[in-house]
């Protein structure tokens, strides 16, 4: 049975319930809030059943060790996550549907979220995303990284800017941060 759901940015008043739903991690709700970091939840009336945050500034992609730093009317998704016992239900693809829409009004031209091959990747491609850059890890923290079949030149400059990558198609991950 599909469980009902709303879905809107959370507010100080309810950033308790991403605190818990967020489990070990719940900890750096407030670091992010604090420094302006935005946070979007499915809820069931005050249950989270999904969650994600938003940046539109620099931001650390942990399983990369790498930063991204979206451009001016960019922004970047990240650690979207679906609690357990309210997967396969479409919260995932509603939430990243409704941000993406929300910051779409208020101007945003491009919104960058990664996916992780077989699982995100596939609910991403439904609601209308297209893979700029595939990057894969070459042992020794080490990553490389392609262009995904027939991505636009100036789109997959973009993603490049974005990371860092102009020059390289490859990097090293740096130390792990708990952002």
């Amino acid at each position: 049975m599909l469980t009902q759901r709303t879905i809107r940015e959370v507010e100080a008043g309810f950033a308790s319930a991403v605190v818990t739903a967020m489990g070990e991690e719940g900890d750096l709700v407030a670091i992010r809030l604090a420094r302006g970091c935005r946070c979007f939840a499915a809820w069931s009336g005050e249950e989270v059943l999904a969650y994600g945050w938003l940046s539109s500034g620099p931001e650390w992609i942990g399983e990369l060790g790498r930063e991204i730093r979206p451009a001016a009317g960019e922004a970047y998704l990240w650690n979207c996550f679906t609690l357990a016992g309210q997967r396969r239900q479409g919260h995932f693809r509603s939430l990243v549907r409704t941000i993406a829409a929300l910051v779409r009004d208020e101007g945003c031209k491009r919104l960058w979220i990664g996916g992780i091959q077989g699982t995100a990747e596939a609910a991403l491609a439904q609601v209308g995303y297209q893979p700029v850059l595939h990057i894969a890890a070459s042992g020794d923290n080490r990553f490389v990284v392609a262009p995904a079949a027939g991505v636009d030149a100036e789109l997959l400059a973009a993603g490049r800017r974005a990371l860092s990558l102009e020059e390289s198609w490859s990097f090293e991950a740096g130390p792990p941060r708990r952002h």
